[in-house]
């Protein structure tokens, strides 16, 4: 046995004192912060390496409480790891959690717990353990900075490729076509190419041409003087004079009708435009950028969009994949909305539970990053702890995944709420592939409590 493991055979003696002087020896120079604490949750012991990660002194903690020198999220809940260890006998292993130093620094640690028995088994303490992950995450987020460029987070081949070839694209003023899903950033793309250019300095006017209706689509895009309809009392200035001198970021452009695509071809071959309701010609200093989620060859085939349209807008295209096809930027985009979603809802979630991230993981993302975010952006609404757990997700994700085994026992009839309480149970369980432990951690809730549930439900597991 070596010696770091000696100490902790015999931690029962660090708690009542007798330490050797040469097991206090090894463990004050152990890299990991080490405390023990007896059954009532007191501090016992406290190694050098957790003085200088919490500033604290051993003379300051001694007899004190853990929660007064950790102040975690999870200090006081069910969920704490020395409750769980002391209370249900449960050994944890390198869980995130931020604690708040002596001079109110935060700072992200890996736990560690495990109960100290006396000779007849009996818990009579606990010994934990915890790293300073500092160092860890500063490199997290160098590599997030590393693969983040104006917004755009990615480490997939054909992103990158995007992205290096982006400044030679902005520097022109040729029309770009950006083609893909919905929800994969086109608009991004649109924005990081108008900061890159000569045109940075103008304005960057986004418009969606399948959210305007069409009676209002040429006004908006063209304006109008005073008198064009009943209600023009006077003269307004449409987007293309608004993006006088930057870009026009024209989303959506398959939904543009065929009427007012003449007018926009007429722009892009003279640069020229009329307001509705004026005989002048107006010159229009705009660097155009289209995109689209739609087929426009397809589009073309049917009648619905102009061929010559299309060869205007076409001479750069870009195609955005879809986040099915770029997983590898899935994990880096989860860290960069938490970032993000902590920061405007003043929270302190350090991530997600491996359980949640496997769920994350497996799916497809028909609404492509958008939806990702809007998935997190739930969760963190409705997460009251330090870490995202699959209970925390919008129910249909889990109900994405594949069908939970039928259970063993017919059902009896519940009404409408018991129902809802079933179906989130069956849920967790599959989404913790039906360990109860873990569904037990991932509810909130005691082995036991879940036990009772199980029982209730006739769900057998």
């Amino acid at each position: 046995m070596n010696n770091t493991a000696y100490c902790f055979e015999n931690a029962l003696n660090c708690m009542e004192k007798e330490c050797p002087a040469p097991c206090r020896t090894i463990l004050d120079h152990v890299v990991d912060g080490i405390i023990t604490m007896d059954k009532d949750g007191m501090i016992a012991w406290f190694n050098r390496a957790a003085e200088q990660i919490t500033g604290y002194s051993k003379e300051e903690v001694l007899g004190r409480p853990c929660r007064s020198i950790f102040q975690t999220d999870l200090c006081g809940t069910d969920a704490c790891p020395l409750d769980q260890t002391l209370r249900q006998k449960k050994n944890i292993s390198n869980l995130e959690v931020v604690i708040t130093s002596k001079w109110g620094r935060q700072i992200p640690v890996s736990v560690s717990t495990a109960p100290i028995k006396d000779k007849e088994g009996k818990i009579v303490g606990a010994v934990e353990t915890f790293r300073d992950l500092s160092i860890i995450k500063a490199y997290q987020m160098e590599t997030e900075e590393r693969y983040s460029f104006k917004n755009i987070v990615t480490n997939n081949a054909r992103m990158l490729a995007i992205l290096r070839h982006l400044k030679d694209l902005a520097l022109s003023d040729s029309p770009i076509l950006l083609s893909g899903e919905s929800g994969t950033g086109k608009e991004l793309l649109a924005r990081a190419i108008h900061e890159l250019s000569r045109r940075k300095e103008g304005p960057f006017i986004a418009v969606n041409c399948g959210a305007l209706p069409e009676t209002l689509i040429e006004s908006e895009l063209f304006g109008y003087r005073k008198g064009a309809f009943t209600d023009a009392r006077h003269h307004k200035p449409g987007r293309f004079a608004l993006a006088e001198g930057g870009t026009l970021f024209l989303d959506e452009i398959g939904d543009l009708p065929l009427d007012i695509q003449v007018k926009l071809l007429r722009v892009l071959e003279n640069g020229e435009y009329q307001p509705l309701g004026s005989t002048e010609t107006l010159k229009a200093d705009v660097r155009i950028i289209t995109a689209t989620n739609k087929e426009l060859f397809e589009q073309i085939r049917k009648g619905r969009f102009r061929e010559d349209l299309f060869y205007r807008i076409n001479v750069v295209q870009i195609e955005v994949p879809p986040l099915r096809q770029r997983r590898e930027d899935i994990q880096l985009l989860i860290r960069h909305f938490l970032k993000r979603l902590n920061l405007k809802r003043q929270k302190g979630i350090n991530g997600l539970s491996s359980a949640a991230e496997e769920v994350l993981l497996g799916y497809d993302y028909p609404g492509n990053i958008r939806e990702l975010e809007n998935i997190l952006e739930y969760a963190t609404i409705v997460c009251k702890s330090s870490q995202i757990e699959p209970r925390h997700f919008p129910l249909y994700l889990l109900r994405n995944k594949e069908e939970a085994p039928p259970p063993r026992e017919a059902t009896t009839p519940v009404d409408e709420p018991r129902q809802m309480e079933r179906e989130e149970l069956l849920l967790a369980l599959k989404a913790n592939r039906w360990n109860r432990q873990a569904t037990a951690s991932a509810l909130g809730i005691s082995r036991t409590t879940l036990w009772r549930k199980l029982r209730k439900f006739q769900i057998a597991s």
